[in-house]
């Protein structure tokens, strides 16, 4: 059997990963158009001695299938810090520790006691009739406003670069709207899955936040993707587009873009979703209608090193994200070298902004001069930094994380529909079921599950 992959980022890799340990015998080739593996995975060890991420940062450790997957490509997660789990947010001009603990809700400066008396009228808040909110009406409708700004809003920035306003909460969140839908209330929901973890003796108890711990690598993210490049080795075609698709009678015909035609039994579409609505505009031009609908804004990730002796000790913790009421460039700002050992020399710290995202995508596109004065005007007001940092690298993303709206998850029905049609084709990657490197790693070995059937 044949099996086409197109795209090296994590979900291809996995996917393919995935078929082989299953049909070791099958034809799998993996077409990538960039000359790297990885995707959004991209760790670069620079000269300096900083370790940047121009992408994924870690993932949570809550996830057996992609433990097993890091077993399997023989490389050794790397838990963070004790200090990753203190966070914070900036608001009303200073920065507030997010909760750690619920006790720790009521002393928090973050909201006001109004505020949080209004969280806590979520156990009779109303429900609603809407089955696709946004974040912002979801959050609004039980929270309260001050908590959607100053919590709800950060948040989204925080894991989509998104805009609240416009995130499908049960696309985005959808554990969130089953609780409410469940049990009418977020709190009163959270306390029941608790007591029922309790009796059932489970030791890992049903939290408000996602759960687990933020896990890496000693050399960074790219340590996963290049171990699964390695085991594939020669299967992986590096700088090959595919430019078209079409059918040679129950099989697929993919045209590069050096002349090349290969034909598959399967064809897995792993790119971005705006890649893979060119590969199939002559083939299916409504399927790649509805693929270019899913947007992707640009990010610009700006890393900072600077010298202690300069800086002193900027933050205790993970990092900081801003409200968009705040009007500030940076999204939030990542203290790498307090998460993970190794991401800066010893005498110097490692900052991780970052800037555009669904708020502001044109902000990303600054020239870099432009980029550089914003981030450093946002670190010297909110952590104080003063200091020219010693060391700079930008990371662009024309099209970064792709963004869940309102209406994804009938344009995803509307997907499969189209698919239908289309025996053998499959379309996986970040834009369809879960942006994060778990959700990836899990629809992958559905994929292989699937056709191991």
């Amino acid at each position: 059997m044949k099996i086409s992959i197109v795209g090296a980022g994590i979900s291809g890799l996995a996917t393919a990963q995935a078929i082989l340990a299953r049909k070791p015998e099958a034809e799998v080739t993996v077409f990538e158009a960039s000359g790297r593996v990885g995707g959004k995975v991209w760790t670069e060890a620079t000269p300096e001695g900083y370790l940047c991420e121009g992408g994924v940062n870690g993932f949570l450790d809550k996830i057996p299938r992609t433990l097993q997957l890091c077993r399997q490509a023989g490389v050794t997660p790397v838990p963070a810090d004790e200090a990753a789990k203190k966070r914070y947010v900036y608001s009303r001009g200073k920065l507030h520790k997010l909760p750690e603990k619920p006790q720790e809700f009521f002393t928090s400066g973050l909201l006001t006691i109004p505020g949080r008396l209004r969280v806590i009228y979520e156990m009779v808040a109303a429900g609603t009739d809407n089955p696709d909110e946004t974040l912002e009406e979801f959050a609004t409708r039980r929270l309260g406003s001050e908590a959607f700004d100053r919590l709800i809003d950060p948040m989204a920035s925080g894991v989509f670069a998104g805009d609240a306003r416009k995130l499908s909460l049960k696309s985005c969140f959808s554990r969130i709207h089953e609780v409410e839908t469940e049990y009418g209330s977020l709190i009163r929901g959270l306390l029941k899955l608790q007591k029922k973890a309790r009796k059932e003796g489970n030791k890992i108890k049903p939290e408000a936040g996602p759960g687990g711990i933020l896990t890496s690598f000693g050399n960074g993210m790219s340590v996963l993707t290049d171990a699964l490049a390695a085991q594939l080795g020669p299967r992986i075609r590096l700088n090959t587009v595919v430019q078209d698709i079409s059918r040679a009678g129950k099989r697929y015909l993919l045209q590069t873009a050096d002349g090349g035609e290969h034909e598959s039994d399967i064809l897995i579409l792993a790119a971005p979703a705006h890649a893979q609505a060119r590969m199939l505009q002559a083939f299916d031009p409504g399927l790649a209608g509805l693929l270019t609908e899913i947007p992707y804004p640009a990010l610009s990730i700006c890393c900072f090193g600077y010298r202690k002796q300069q800086v002193g000790k900027v933050l205790d913790g993970f990092g900081f994200l801003v409200p968009s009421k705040e009007n500030r460039a940076v999204l939030g700002t990542l203290v790498d070298s307090n998460i993970f050992p190794g991401r800066a020399p010893d005498d110097s710290i490692l900052l991780r902004s970052m800037i555009g995202g669904a708020r502001a995508p044109e902000l990303a596109l600054l020239p870099d001069a432009e980029l550089i004065s914003r981030v450093k005007a946002d670190l010297k007001d909110i952590l104080g930094v003063n200091a020219e940092p010693d060391f700079i690298r930008i990371f662009r993303h024309q099209r970064a994380i792709p963004q869940y709206n309102v209406g994804h998850a009938a344009r995803l029905k509307s997907i499969e529909e189209k698919l239908q049609a289309h025996p053998g084709l499959t379309l996986t990657g970040n834009a369809f079921k879960g942006v994060s490197l778990n959700d990836c790693v899990v629809n992958a070995e559905k994929i292989a599950e699937a056709l191991s059937v």
